[in-house]
């Protein structure tokens, strides 16, 4: 009779995580920040994750966040970091359990799970590169590329004639769409600056908007209708992300699809929006949602109610999680986390290529680890 210690393949040796503060070169602003709500993004601090096996094995994984909490999530890892030792690491989903259960007091969703996702994601990279295998190969891809757009070129306070520029380069990269922010105070302004752009790139070229949660119903409706007839591909985040019958209603009023869901922080959070019939793509966060474990989960509530699937930001990660969703979806363009990395992301054609490195493909460079404000270590490095 096989017992569960006869079944343990490797045990987990060394666990060490980094606070990484990430200067971005511009200030960014969106709506936010237009609407009085936030100050400009000067930064991004990420939370890395790098685990060793007794056998040898490696992973890394990461997670962020903008403006405010990053210190937060190396705190609540820092707490729970000495859990995984000695796990199996193939037993992702339940030490996914047993981290969450370790902090449960803070929650299961938000900065607790967030924190549990750099870990997480650096089990599910280790498994792949164990198996010599890019990340999209080991769940089952369905594709080698994944429709990409531009977001980072787009933002509120990029004067139109850079957005027009950034546009042209992006897709003279090999990228296949572009995102406007929008969600400016004066709806006038929004409208100006997307007729600028779409009179650009042609009509041929998937365009989408994003109001980041900056919109109420009334103006939402307004807009929506406004802009039907620059051919979108989606309008993002049109109301806050916890107004799921206000999406509902405004997919159902629209022709051009609603895409949300970033700025949600745990799987059930998505349960309630999907009920309410919320999206018609939803733009999951692994990072946000608790790593690649519950992104699975979410992945497969979407694909029963036939969703799109556009996931936020981390290209790094998303890329993979996209080329394994059946329905064909998008994954976003940011070069924000390149500096972060030694590789880096291929596009042609409009599409993102998914790379034949094993695991999620990465590692961290030397800016990266100089870049590092706070380090903790748990375990012996083999």
């Amino acid at each position: 009779m096989t017992t569960m210690n006869e079944a343990v393949q490797d045990r987990i040796a060394w666990v060490r995580l980094s606070s990484v503060t990430l200067p971005l070169a511009t200030p960014i602003s969106d709506a936010k920040v237009f609407t009085g709500r936030q100050k400009p993004m000067t930064e991004v601090a990420l939370l890395f994750a790098e685990i060793s096996t007794e056998q040898g094995h490696e992973g890394i994984g990461f997670g962020y966040s903008k403006r405010a909490g990053g210190p937060g999530q190396f705190a609540h890892a820092k707490e729970i970091a000495g859990e995984l030792l000695g796990e199996d690491p193939s037993d992702i989903g339940r030490i996914w359990t047993k981290l969450v259960w370790a902090g449960a007091s803070v929650g299961r969703s938000g900065l607790a799970t967030q924190a549990v996702a750099a870990f997480d994601i650096a089990l599910w990279d280790l498994k792949a590169k164990r198996a010599g295998l890019p990340l999209a190969k080991l769940l089952g891809a369905h594709r080698d590329s994944v429709r990409c757009y531009n977001t980072s070129g787009g933002f509120l306070h990029t004067p139109i004639e850079q957005v027009l520029e950034n546009a042209t380069a992006s897709l003279a990269g090999g990228i296949g769409g572009i995102k406007l922010k929008v969600g400016h105070p004066d709806g006038k302004h929004d409208l100006a600056r997307l007729t600028a752009v779409r009179e650009h790139i042609g009509a041929d070229v998937p365009l989408m908007v994003d109001a980041n949660q900056q919109w109420d119903r009334p103006t939402a409706q307004r807009m929506g209708r406004a802009m039907e007839e620059f051919g979108l591909g989606w309008i993002e985040e049109p109301l806050d992300a916890y107004d799921a019958a206000g999406h509902a209603a405004l997919a159902a009023s629209l022709d051009t699809p609603v895409a949300t869901g970033e700025m949600l922080a745990s799987v059930a959070e998505h349960v309630e929006l999907i009920r309410h019939g919320g999206c018609d793509i939803i733009q999951p966060d692994a990072p946000r949602i608790g790593g690649i474990t519950q992104f699975l989960k979410l992945a497969t509530l979407a694909e029963h109610h036939q969703l799109q699937l556009a996931p936020h930001f981390a290209m790094e990660i998303h890329l993979h999680l996209a080329a394994a969703y059946p329905i064909e979806p998008w994954v976003e363009h940011f070069d924000w986390l390149e500096p972060l990395f030694n590789e880096r992301l291929q596009a042609r054609d409009g599409r993102m290529l998914v790379p034949a490195r094993p695991g999620l493909g990465i590692t961290l460079s030397d800016r990266a680890r100089a870049w590092t404000v706070a380090a903790h270590e748990a375990g012996s490095r083999p």
